[in-house]
């Protein structure tokens, strides 16, 4: 089989999330883990790698596409990223580097049409309060739990600032108002956060099965199973089985999105 390389996209990296809850995108605290500042979110480090399947099967990936993500290494703010992909075996092999040290890699493919995804099949989840959300642990996060998130509406304001905070140039997303890939890894964050009060975290990857567009204006909602809740290197890692859907109807995407819920540096500090 031959290869084909895609032309490399760049894009300066923007850590937008320096205010979220997640702390390990603060500068100060991120350092105490040993890095060298506030980590770039994964979120948005998929979206970047996402140019490329997009950039070579337009809206189709966006429709029917699959990409399983995985971060390796830190990117932080004003570094520039760089996203090269290889066409091979009929996917697309993605890698993300800055500073010659590769930070992601991921692998997309085109597959045909997906079946028809039974909403019954999935039950649903009820967040709790803000305030009245347990601790991040083996409770919270236990397997065959179903978790809910607070469901959101993304506006055109927003959507515009969300491109523009992670460099997209494909004009798809805003001529036709379709959500961007970080956007719905960002429900699958706040199936952990809107559910459990999470110290400093990290999201390590994602694998996005794409089943319809979203839009903005579109009621986006989850249905979140916890897969897993196992340590690993001293990490405590979750894994969740994530539908999310428009609407309250509509099935966008299939995602299994894992993340260290606690790193081990916190036991240790």
């Amino acid at each position: 089989m031959t290869s084909q390389a895609l032309a490399p996209y760049s894009v300066v990296a923007f850590n937008a999330a320096k205010l979220s809850e997640n702390k390990m995108h603060d500068d100060t605290v991120a350092k105490r883990f040993g890095f060298t500042g506030g980590l770039v979110p994964g979120v948005d480090v998929f979206a970047y790698m996402s140019h490329a399947p997009l950039a070579l099967w337009g809206r189709d990936f966006l429709v029917r596409g699959h990409m399983a993500g995985r971060f390796g290494k830190p990117l932080y703010e004003g570094e520039t990223a760089t996203v090269t992909a290889l066409e091979r075996d009929g996917g697309l092999d993605v890698t993300i580097e800055s500073n010659g040290i590769v930070c992601g890699t991921a692998r997309a493919t085109l597959a045909s049409a997906p079946g028809p995804i039974a909403l019954d099949d999935f039950g649903q989840g009820t967040a709790p309060a803000h305030e009245q959300r347990p601790p991040a642990d083996e409770r919270s996060y236990r397997p065959g739990a179903w978790l809910g998130i607070h469901p959101f509406v993304f506006s055109a304001e927003q959507q515009a600032t969300y491109l523009k905070d992670i460099g997209e140039r494909d004009p798809v997303y805003a001529e036709q108002g379709i959500l961007h890939d970080g956007t719905l890894l960002r429900a699958c964050n706040w199936a952990l956060t809107h559910n459990a009060r999470m110290g400093p975290w990290i999201h390590v990857g994602s694998t996005v099965q794409h089943l319809a567009p979203g839009h903005v204006g579109d009621q986006i909602s989850v249905r979140a199973k916890v897969e897993r809740n196992y340590e690993n290197k001293g990490h405590k890692i979750v894994e969740l089985d994530v539908l999310i859907v428009a609407n309250g109807s509509t099935p966008i995407a299939r995602v299994a999105h894992a993340a260290i819920y606690e790193p081990r540096q916190v036991r240790v500090a």
